[in-house]
């Protein structure tokens, strides 16, 4: 197995706004505060969440945001995990990201997605829900061309160009690394067919471990040569001095469970809950539901890292093994949890427990 890189997976509460009397001004500021002690502490990576129509921890602008983080920063790597493609204009999104990775000298790295909530496309009308995927590949199509061709002739369903001059082209040749946020079976081999790497943020360890594996099947099937590209997961992590600290601290904030926005809504339809109907997503209403019942189905499940430094890197020791991910992204920052502690927690991990992995 290769060295475990580290990431920090960061999540802008805009519900801040309403507790706390600080401005989106401050909020933003704070953040990339936070990413520059990421990057102190020796975190490779910093990502995020886009999200669109959505109240949730989450940036819709993240180009915006990323050109003044790539000022801020000198070696960590970053991007939104991922890009919902289909809410994009190809030929802008190549550009603007392009123009970010040199403002970053080649640190940009684009992740992308389809997005699955149905609420989230309502207010854009003419993007379809239903044709996100087949939408999203164009995009994709379309921005490879822009990176890498002198100009771009297109002709699809969705967008068409004839001797487009996209400019500038990446500082990273031929262009950034690219991650699929890959759940469903069709995404995965989407990812194989074309050498990208693949992220996971919501399956269980054994369901990652079984998709990871599909993903490295995949991949060999297609007969390429060269390193297997790389797989990572997010997972919430809480550190303290004791493991009953870690878990006293953490526990009143993991229990509003990994989406509190559904909950109510879950927990009343109980066990009439239908099942989600977007391939490789069938099992995650039970999450969501389970996440906010107890602690302990957080950490039996892998869901989140709970406890003190030596707990936590013997724990990723054994499951980026056992599960198969090279890049590990903590998510430190647990929705509702006052920044004091996430900060804590961040520093006793880069302090205590990277370098324990190394």
């Amino acid at each position: 197995m290769a060295k475990l890189e580290i990431g920090v997976m960061d999540g802008l509460d805009v519900q801040e706004l309403d507790e706390q009397p600080q401005s989106y001004a401050d909020l933003f500021d704070d953040h990339i505060n936070y990413a520059k002690e990421a990057e102190q502490l020796g975190y490779q990576y910093y990502f995020f969440i886009e999200h669109q129509n959505f109240v949730a921890p989450t940036i819709t602008s993240p180009n915006v945001y990323l050109a003044a983080l790539a000022r801020e920063t000198t070696t960590l790597r970053f991007g939104p995990m991922v890009y919902p493609l289909p809410f994009y204009h190809p030929i802008r999104l190549a550009q603007d990201s392009a123009t970010l990775d040199h403002l970053s000298r080649g640190r940009l790295e684009f992740g992308i997605g389809y997005g699955i909530r149905a609420n989230e496309f309502l207010p854009w009308k003419g993007v379809s829900h239903e044709d996100r995927r087949e939408r999203g590949v164009e995009v994709m199509d379309i921005v490879l061309k822009a990176w890498t061709e002198d100009s771009v002739t297109y002709d699809g369903r969705f967008f068409s160009f004839e001797d487009a001059l996209p400019r500038p082209k990446p500082f990273q040749r031929p262009h950034p690394r690219i991650w699929v946020g890959a759940h469903s079976e069709i995404s995965m081999d989407y990812a194989a067919q074309h050498n990208f790497n693949v992220a996971q943020n919501i399956d269980t360890d054994a369901v990652a471990a079984e998709k990871f594996a599909y993903f490295k099947q995949a991949w060999e099937a297609c007969g390429r040569a060269g390193p297997l590209p790389h797989r990572l997961i997010v997972r919430h992590v809480h550190v303290a001095e004791t493991d009953e600290q870690a878990r006293i601290e953490a526990e009143p904030y993991l229990l509003r469970g990994m989406r509190p926005d559904v909950l109510p809504a879950l927990l009343a339809a109980g066990d009439n809950l239908p099942p989600r109907r977007e391939p490789g997503h069938e099992g995650f209403n039970v999450i969501y539901t389970q996440t906010a019942k107890s602690i302990d189905y957080w950490v039996e499940n892998g869901l989140a890292l709970v406890g003190s430094p030596a707990t936590v890197a013997g724990q990723l020791a054994e499951r980026s093994e056992r599960v198969g991910y090279d890049v590990f992204a903590a998510q430190h920052h647990i929705p509702a949890m006052p920044m004091d502690l996430v900060r804590k927690s961040l520093r006793m991990f880069g302090e205590r427990v990277i370098p324990a992995l190394a």
